[in-house]
């Protein structure tokens, strides 16, 4: 089954090469083309990491009970 970030780390280097090929036949300079290929690749790289980004299943130390503390007791 393939997931989101096997999609993503397909589509990198997809649309890397994908638009600066398109682009460059379309008649942009490779210059060009790789630098929006580029942006378009870092793009999904940051969707994926802080948009959409990897959480872990365990809880974290703010979602944790806290125990009270010990009551003193003087008789």
């Amino acid at each position: 089954m393939t997931r989101y970030y096997d999609l993503i780390l397909g589509l990198i280097p997809l649309a890397l090469i994908g638009i600066t090929g398109a682009l460059s036949i379309v008649g942009y300079t490779l210059t060009v083309a790789v630098s929006l290929g580029a942006v378009v690749s870092v793009l999904l790289i940051g969707h994926a990491l802080f948009v959409n980004g990897p959480v872990t299943d365990t809880p974290s130390a703010a979602s944790t009970p806290t125990s009270s503390p010990p009551i003193n007791t003087t008789d």
